[in-house]
């Protein structure tokens, strides 16, 4: 029985069940380690995205001859470059609209108060359940407003922390680039024979998993936000650059990303003009469309094959546990996840051939 992939399995998911129990209760001592993760995770995880987007620039250097020290030298100077170019191209308009965004909010907060309390005017015609959930959320809004004050100096503290976070981004991306190679060979330099080879097979499966999704990812999102920018320009969008790269940020969370999108750019036209809300509504449909059943499948191809029913749940899951970080992060986690039960599944079913084979 003890040979039983089942009696494996469960063993297994015992133990883990076992040690994440041991951990809570400890937990009070990793707390030193908490925030040392949590100071440098957002600095590693942008200098890790730099990483896969600068990787083959690396590559194509060093195949013209270029030494790895000039390739990364000339690879920092063009990253300051490209920031230094965009920000002269669309850094001024993206100041005069947040300029002009913030002289206009208190009108356009004004509309939107209109707008609500038209919605909570019609309250006696809808159903109790409806009523209860209307109260509900005109309470947690009180709530919010009435922390407002703490909630903009959680807001600045955590934008200064941000910005100081970002300065260890360039030294994170340095090190990957000179040091990554080395990672594979010191991992699997643990193991041997034909281990050692399902260990590298596994982690280059992973690299790939990671490079597919990061690469892809944000090539998506930029499409999306050049779609986005050319539909708010065609339709004479207040605002149009600064909510089409808001669009383009949201998208790099799945399936939520465009719905969150919409929310600014609906507000904006609702208080302008109610027909341009529609059509915010119709440019983003399409964009979704062609973003879900053209862009995506051709840009990742199945390099993730995740099902759009395991997408939302996992999103629902990972929000619920870790918030937005756990929604960004939760679709790339499970995909290195699948990678390594796939490579897991695969040595087992090689073993159990040459196992039958033998006998």
């Amino acid at each position: 029985m003890t040979n039983k992939l089942w009696f494996q399995a469960g063993v297994g998911i015992i133990l883990a069940l076992v040690i994440i129990r041991l951990f809570i209760e400890v937990q009070g001592i990793f707390d030193p380690l908490f925030i040392i993760a949590g100071t440098i995770f957002v600095p590693l995880l942008l200098g890790g995205v730099l990483f896969y987007l600068t990787r083959p620039i690396l590559y194509f250097l060093e195949k013209r001859g270029l030494p790895k020290w000039a390739s990364i030298i000339s690879i920092i100077l063009a990253i300051v470059l490209v920031f230094w170019v965009l920000y002269a191209m669309i850094g001024p308009v993206i100041t005069s609209e947040v300029n002009r965004l913030v002289d206009n909010a208190p009108s356009i907060i004004e509309d939107v108060e209109e707008y609500a309390q038209y919605i909570l005017d019609q309250r006696s015609r809808l159903p109790d359940s409806v009523q209860e959930q209307i109260s509900g959320m005109t309470d947690s809004i009180g709530d919010w407003a009435s922390n407002i004050g703490s909630v903009l100096m959680s807001f600045i503290t955590g934008l200064i922390s941000g910005i100081v976070s970002l300065i260890l981004v360039p030294f994170f991306l340095i090190y990957l680039l000179i040091d990554h190679k080395k990672f594979v060979p010191f991992v699997s330099g643990f193991f041997s024979g034909e281990r050692k080879s399902w260990i590298i097979k596994a982690l280059q499966d992973i690299d790939k998993t990671l490079r597919a999704y990061i690469q892809g990812q944000l090539f998506v999102s930029f499409l999306v936000g050049l779609m986005l920018l050319i539909g708010y320009w065609i339709i004479g969008l207040e605002y149009a650059l600064l909510l089409a790269l808001i669009g383009m940020v949201t998208n790099v969370i799945p399936f939520l990303g465009p719905y969150i999108a919409v929310i600014p750019a609906f507000i904006i036209a609702l208080v302008t003009d109610p027909v341009k809300a529609i059509w915010v509504l119709v440019i983003m449909l399409v964009a979704q469309q062609i973003e879900g059943n053209l862009i995506t499948p051709n840009v990742m191809g199945n390099a993730l094959d995740v099902h759009p029913l395991t997408v939302i749940t996992l999103i629902l899951a990972a929000g619920s546990i870790a918030g937005l970080w756990g929604i960004i992060l939760a679709i790339p986690f499970y995909a290195v996840v699948k990678s390594i039960a796939k490579n897991i599944y695969a040595r087992r079913q090689e073993i159990r051939k040459t196992a039958t084979r033998d006998v």
